[in-house]
């Protein structure tokens, strides 16, 4: 069983869900794309992991407003709206009786090659368009015991090698660094950046706490996660010091708490870095800023719901 922030209860409802590929739902174990498509071949793609909850897509606009982002920047035609991708995500999880407690991964490659080939030219057609949703509950172990983190040799590129602010399908040295923490008997990588500050984890953003006030990176060589941003602003609107910059392990070593932040997971506290322990294990930060982003998650899916049946 793996263990981390994306370590989900067995739920055996997914063998048999239906999967959306470009327009068409189609049962698990058929849905394929072609060997020539261009996420496959090169790993040209960007997605989304979203959260169903009580009907409605927890974050949906800034998911959205992500996702164009990254479209913007790789050049990449989506194909479709955004009332468009909104209308499919909603038709895969009602197609698979979905209500709440639920991961969807929404994929956009730029399409299939006539030939083996990293030339956008060559693409034939449009894009590929998956959306995958299945029924999934974070394990509550790693939220009363807290995971554990190893600092890979891998560094965190900077922005005009790959731009750590895009949600692409290339993962390779996010895989390589994940690979370094397992092996080390850890559940998760942390990853510095090219100079030796902290930058993320391998899926996850990284915070601390030190004297009460919130760390993070400076969040240029990070996904800007959506997670990540509501504690930013949960912080501020609290009144709770928080603080983006440059950070060394030193004060990883030293803090009195740290926790990382996804859209599956929510805030998952760190109880051990590098074999050392992280405070006291009590996480009054941590649960504190949980509790409030689980009622500000479910508050959005009640508008993105209320929204939908509206209109």
């Amino acid at each position: 069983m793996p263990r981390g922030t994306h370590d989900a209860l067995p739920d055996e409802r997914n063998e048999t869900v239906l999967v959306y590929v470009n327009g068409d739902l189609i049962p698990r174990a058929q849905a394929a794309v072609s060997v020539l498509d261009s996420g496959f071949l090169i790993g040209d793609g960007i997605w989304e992991g979203l959260r169903l909850h009580e009907g409605g897509f927890a974050h949906l606009a800034e998911h959205l407003a992500r996702l164009e982002q990254g479209a913007r920047a790789t050049a990449l035609d989506l194909g479709m709206t955004r009332e468009e991708i909104t209308a499919a995500l909603y038709r895969t999880v009602q197609a698979n009786g979905m209500h709440s407690d639920v991961h969807v991964r929404l994929m956009f490659t730029r399409g299939v090659k006539k030939t083996p080939s990293q030339d956008p030219r060559l693409t034939i057609g449009g894009p590929t368009v998956v959306i995958i949703a299945e029924h999934k509950r974070a394990n509550p172990e790693h939220q009363s015991r807290g995971i554990t983190l190893f600092t890979s040799t891998v560094r965190r590129p900077p922005p005009d090698t790959l731009d750590q602010r895009l949600n692409c399908h290339s993962k390779l040295h996010e895989v390589i660094a994940l690979q370094q923490a397992l092996a080390a008997g850890a559940d998760e990588a942390l990853m510095l950046d090219t100079r030796g500050f902290v930058a993320t984890c391998n899926a996850t953003n990284f915070f601390i706490v030190r004297g009460g006030a919130v760390w993070t990176s400076s969040g240029r060589h990070c996904l800007p996660g959506i997670t990540r941003g509501e504690v930013l602003r949960i912080c501020r609107e609290e009144g709770i010091p928080a603080w983006e910059g440059d950070f060394s392990l030193t004060d990883v070593y030293d803090a009195e708490e740290a926790f990382v932040t996804g859209t599956f997971g929510g805030l998952t506290p760190v109880r051990e870095i590098d074999g050392r322990k992280i405070g006291e294990g009590d996480w009054p930060m941590t649960h504190h800023l949980s509790a409030r982003y689980r009622a500000e998650m479910a508050a959005s899916a009640r508008a993105a719901a209320a929204a939908k049946e509206a209109g």
